[in-house]
């Protein structure tokens, strides 16, 4: 059962940009300060597509909300999203509006979350506390989704059969599992750590953009007046 969170929300995707890229760039430069351009360039410049973390019916909102700010910490772009009975809620104090700057992607089951992603070119390997290999053996990989299960049923049979293998975390203490926001951290950290950003040049433009975008309040009214200033 959903633990009782009076900060959770469900999550939103954030909206499509207003216009293109550049054009959304324009408007909004002149109103962004230097410094908060160079945060956002420096953000891009190392965010990942090569990387994807899935996360199935994570029920606890403060682990879902960890989880999304490990995933933009790390420079993990794609966040995918695996519901059973109930939509995912995320704790907004754990949060802190990561989720903003993520894509978060919906399937309906897990057959068609990992059919997705192989179809994309991806191996995907699921985090349990039995598998053969560590997060470091999966560093080679090109294009790898982690997959992190239910709080206390892990990752349903259906996905472990889809998936290409599992991984597990090497233990030294008396404690043989991690919570699962703590395991998809260190995880995350292991498999992105040696990685450089990856977006091509159109995908880099319109992360640019979209950053932009949530920095300056009101920000699509900006571009609408700007497109009607231009179009005069």
């Amino acid at each position: 059962m959903r633990r009782d969170d009076p900060e959770a929300a469900e999550l939103l995707e954030p909206p499509p940009l207003p216009a293109k890229p550049e054009l959304v760039i324009d408007a909004l430069a002149p109103l962004i300060s230097r410094e908060r351009l160079a945060r956002i360039d420096a953000v891009v410049a190392q965010r990942l597509r090569c990387v994807v973390a899935v996360l199935e019916a994570v029920d606890d909102p403060r682990n879902v909300a960890a989880v999304l700010r490990s995933a933009d910490a790390f420079g993990i772009q794609e966040v995918h999203l695996i519901e059973r009975d109930q939509p995912f809620l995320a704790s907004r104090r754990v949060t802190q509006g990561a989720e903003r700057w993520l894509d978060l992607i919906r399937h309906p089951t897990p057959a068609a979350c990992v059919g997705s992603l192989h179809a994309r070119g991806f191996q995907v390997y699921v985090a349990t506390m039995h598998g053969e290999l560590t997060p470091e053996h999966l560093r080679p990989v090109g294009k790898l989704a982690l997959v992190f299960g239910n709080e206390h049923d892990g990752a349903s049979r259906e996905l472990v059969q889809a998936c290409d293998g599992r991984c597990a975390i090497a233990m030294r203490g008396f404690s043989q599992s991690l919570n699962v926001s703590v395991a998809a951290a260190v995880a995350l950290h292991a498999v992105t750590s040696d990685r450089q950003g990856d977006l091509a040049p159109h995908q880099r433009a319109e992360l640019r953009a979209r950053f932009m975008l949530l920095s300056v309040e009101r920000g699509e009214q900006v571009v609408a007046e700007h497109l009607a200033r231009r179009d005069r």
